[in-house]
């Protein structure tokens, strides 16, 4: 497993969106550990692919509770709002105030291409909106209402 390097704002990939991963095989794998090694590196709470330079739709989380491994990941339900201060790996020293969904439904693969659904509330709701989020080159800096 290795530290990647994490792509900042003026980099033109977070802008770009992400393809599906067609095929999980042994290099999304350590993509994935070394997306996990970056993310606990930088003391970070999610990771997206793109960050790291690789334009798959990948994402990891943990907000305390754990690992989350997702790929392809998809918002299947939101309800509720909640407004609070994001920042991101990528654009490192600024903050804003956020929009998001109180309460996701996200579903992915595992990395053994298992279907799984994550519901996630409040902190949880808001990581994995954020990741999902660079999939599509969008930055939370698009969103930030304050």
């Amino acid at each position: 497993m290795a530290i990647r390097n994490i792509l900042k704002d003026e980099d033109p990939t977070l802008r770009k969106k992400s393809r599906e991963v067609e095929k999980i095989d042994h290099r999304i794998v350590m993509l994935l550990d070394d997306m996990i090694d970056t993310m606990y590196e930088a003391d970070g709470v999610g990771l997206a692919a793109p960050q790291v330079g690789v334009l798959k739709r990948i994402i990891v989380i943990d907000v305390g509770d754990g690992i989350i491994e997702l790929i392809n990941p998809v918002i299947i339900e939101t309800t509720g709002e909640q407004v609070d201060v994001e920042g991101c790996l990528s654009i490192p020293g600024v903050t804003g105030e956020v929009k998001r969904p109180k309460r996701v439904i996200v579903r992915g693969l595992d990395r053994n291409g298992k279907t799984i659904e994550i519901i996630g509330e409040e902190l949880l709701a808001r990581a994995l909106c954020h990741e999902i989020d660079h999939l599509d080159g969008i930055l939370f800096t698009d969103k930030v209402i304050k």
